[in-house]
């Protein structure tokens, strides 16, 4: 179903405003970067993880492996 006339007007606002504010949100997005790679500890155990490699969590087990808890009987 087509917009309505007012829905075409707020949409091309929207657009419009997301247009203008795209340059200052990528710098906002540039500086966060940079910030947190200056204050951020040392990432000497990252590993990024390339496409096509499988994740080895080695002795972490998911909740669902876990045994289950039991509820206090009543």
């Amino acid at each position: 179903m087509p917009n309505t006339p007012q829905q075409q007007r707020r949409s091309d606002r929207v657009e419009a405003v997301l247009r203008v504010g795209a340059p200052f949100l990528d710098l906002l997005l540039l500086v966060g970067d940079r910030v947190s790679r200056i204050v951020g500890p040392n990432g000497d155990d990252y590993y990024a993880i390339r496409p096509g490699e499988r994740l080895e969590l080695g002795g972490i087990r998911s909740r669902s492996d876990r045994e289950p808890t039991r509820q206090p009987e009543a």
